[in-house]
């Protein structure tokens, strides 16, 4: 699907950053000083809970902003983790808004891509919501089109889903071998 916002910004920025694999773009609690938009790869954003745990916020991979709810924020409430190597696209905060306030078709566009991440949210929250592994799966695989991604990637669907990789992994055995007693 293409995004029209991301396709208009992208022009105006002249700064790029690498990201090395399992390294952080910033920390929760940073100082917002740029918008981001990954180029290339994933980053995920991660807030840690007071129990030890952490939840996954947002994956974001090739053309998503990171962290837009941070532009109208003076820190970070989470962090950012380069989960594969990673390219993104740094936009001081003060031009993006600039950008934003000078140019109305681009604010209107804004404006629908936010509202746009508020109804991905709701999703998610709505996923998280359920309470078995199998009704949560069930709930993510309908949001991304029944595809699952490979296998090494099932960890991450885990996160996103609130279950431990060992529930997700016995709730996939589980649909293997009752799809193969089907046949």
């Amino acid at each position: 699907m293409s995004d029209d916002f991301i396709e208009k910004i992208i022009p105006k920025i002249k700064i790029t950053k690498k990201i090395e694999q399992n390294s952080y773009l910033f920390y929760q609690n940073d100082a917002v000083s740029s918008v981001y938009i990954v180029d290339a790869g994933l980053v995920e954003l991660t807030r840690n809970l007071h129990d030890g745990t952490s939840i996954v916020l947002q994956r974001a991979g090739d053309r998503t902003i990171l962290a837009e709810a941070s532009v109208y924020s003076q820190i970070y409430h989470c962090d950012a983790f380069a989960r594969f190597p990673s390219t993104v696209f740094v936009l001081p905060k003060a031009m993006f808004l600039k950008f934003l306030r000078d140019d109305e078709e681009l604010s209107l566009m804004w404006g629908k891509k936010l509202a746009h991440e508020i109804q991905s949210t709701r999703n998610r929250l709505e996923i998280l919501s359920r309470h078995t592994v199998s009704d949560r799966l069930d709930g993510w695989l309908v949001l991304n089109g029944s595809v699952m991604p490979p296998k090494g990637e099932w960890k991450s669907i885990a996160s996103q889903i609130g279950v431990s990789p060992e529930s997700l992994y016995r709730e996939l055995a589980k649909r293997r071998k009752n799809a193969n007693n089907l046949t």
